[in-house]
């Protein structure tokens, strides 16, 4: 598995690179933004360890363009940060990231948060071959899913793993409710570290993708005070 670490200081760079290489990952190294948009390209990396404050480009716009830029791989990002207030947690995870990780941290933690990213793909070969709803069409074993719309032509969806993950789950489970534990636990397992509000920001992200409106959506519902659910109706001819 390959990690590319994101950090312009450098002695915490290669502590991180020392503790990743005892684990058996190969680490590549890169201290500033624009750089580490290049090497996500060329090295296509497993997951990407991301610091937030970086000269050149800052954190967030390195993720968002790894997200908007194509490649093999799509990478987990984990964002790193000094700050601890949840607003820089949210727009982190508003730009692409799968997690974060607050400074100051235990190398062993950001390891075991390295693995628990992993991990999530391991849990993806459960999946049914193929899932269906009147307007998604998902491929678990492909990565791929289509939205269908009256009028127009079927639209592929660019989705980060996670978001497709949360997608698969909801079309697996029409008219399910969620609640923020079991969406983690179905989708994080027993490896998630983070706030339960990390849901509301992915479901957020998700939504602007396969929503007609996202203020208004159409087929992931807001359960008040308990979750979400999927809904998603036939078009009436």
């Amino acid at each position: 598995m390959d990690i590319l670490v994101v950090e312009d200081e450098q002695e915490i760079a290669h502590l991180i690179q020392l503790y990743l290489e005892k684990e058996g990952f190969t680490v590549h190294l890169c201290h500033h933004g624009a750089q580490a948009v290049h090497m996500a390209q060329t090295v296509q990396p497993d997951v990407v360890v991301l610091d937030l404050m970086l000269p050149g480009l800052d954190g967030l716009e390195v993720c968002a363009r790894i997200r908007q830029q194509p490649g093999e791989k799509d990478p987990y990002i984990m964002m790193v940060t000094a700050k601890g207030e949840e607003l820089d947690r949210i727009i982190g995870l508003s730009t692409g990231a799968d997690d974060y990780l607050v400074k100051p941290f235990s190398p062993r933690e950001l390891v075991a948060r390295v693995r628990a990213l992993l991990r999530r793909s391991l849990r993806q070969g459960g999946q049914s071959p193929q899932l269906q709803s009147p307007h998604f069409q998902i491929d678990p074993q492909q990565r791929e899913a289509v939205r269908s719309q009256p009028g127009s032509d079927p639209e592929m969806l660019s989705l980060t793993t996670l978001e497709f993950d949360l997608l698969a789950t909801f079309v697996s489970y029409p008219g399910r409710v969620w609640t923020r534990p079991q969406l983690i636990e179905k989708l994080w397992g027993d490896d998630f570290y983070g706030d339960e509000r990390i849901v509301d920001a992915h479901v957020a992200r998700l939504r602007k993708k396969v929503e007609p409106d996202a203020a208004h959506p159409t087929f992931i519902k807001t359960v008040i005070g308990v979750g979400y659910k999927f809904e998603d109706e036939p078009d009436v001819v």
